[in-house]
């Protein structure tokens, strides 16, 4: 993974930073595919298509058609969300979110003593929240290190339940409502003597979509604007800016 692919590839361990700390997993990063020039400057340093592993053969194929399951479970949450803010259920539809960007990572945490010492820090991947809308998480089952912050300010493990994904709320949800949703703050602390895979699909706004708060979440919360506007392709290519050591 290089600036150049677009950062899409494959990434080492430690080269993923999380304010300014190394974290301590290694990942398959994709993105939907971006023609040059298809967002102007605001997407150039996205463009690419994602970069596949040779073996095995049908890996590419498998990816590909769990993301496309995936975006239609994704935009059928966003259905269900909607209703419950009080809106119509295609309110996140349209010309804001009807042709949705995506982002998938996959993840592998290595055990700590498999690190060189020199390396190592103590979090697989530091606290953060997302940046688009909904985030699925598909992690092994029988492995404990996603944590989430409750409303009490605890660090509560995120315990997987077999057959089912962890939905975070990410930044651009928060602002479309107004704050009546949360983005969610969560980290990975890998204290496991195995190996963890974690499979993130990130479902996102139009890449171009200016983000501001909705009317009826406004009618919610005192009528104001909590929040500022902010254009999704930009705020996520700030962060991807600077998330990386290479």
């Amino acid at each position: 993974m290089t600036p150049a692919s677009g950062y899409r590839g494959y990434q080492r361990i430690g080269e993923n930073v999380t304010k300014g700390k190394p974290d301590m997993h290694e990942a398959i990063d994709c993105y939907r595919d971006i023609e040059p020039g298809t967002y102007g400057t605001l997407g150039k340093p996205l463009e690419g298509s994602n970069l596949w592993p040779d073996y095995p053969s049908h890996f590419k194929e498998l990816m590909e058609e769990y993301i496309c399951l995936l975006r239609d479970l994704s935009r059928k949450i966003m259905h269900g969300i909607a209703l419950a803010l009080g809106g119509p259920a295609d309110a996140f539809e349209g010309p804001v979110a009807g042709d949705p960007f995506w982002v998938m990572r996959l993840i592998g945490y290595p055990v700590s003593s498999d690190i060189p010492e020199t390396q190592r820090t103590d979090t697989g991947c530091g606290a953060h929240t997302d940046y688009g809308l909904l985030t699925l998480v598909n992690q092994d089952d029988d492995i404990h290190a996603l944590e989430v912050r409750n409303r009490s300010g605890e660090w509560i493990c995120a315990v997987p339940i077999p057959g089912t994904f962890v939905c975070n709320i990410g930044d651009m949800l928060k602002i479309w409502s107004n704050g009546l949703y949360e983005s969610t703050l969560h980290r990975v602390v890998n204290n496991s003597p195995k190996y963890r895979v974690s499979v993130a699909f990130f479902y996102e706004p139009n890449f171009d979509t200016c983000i501001m708060p909705v009317d009826f979440c406004k009618q919610k919360t005192g009528g104001i604007a909590k929040y500022e506007e902010a254009v999704y392709g930009e705020h996520l290519a700030q962060k991807v800016l600077t998330n990386f050591v290479m």
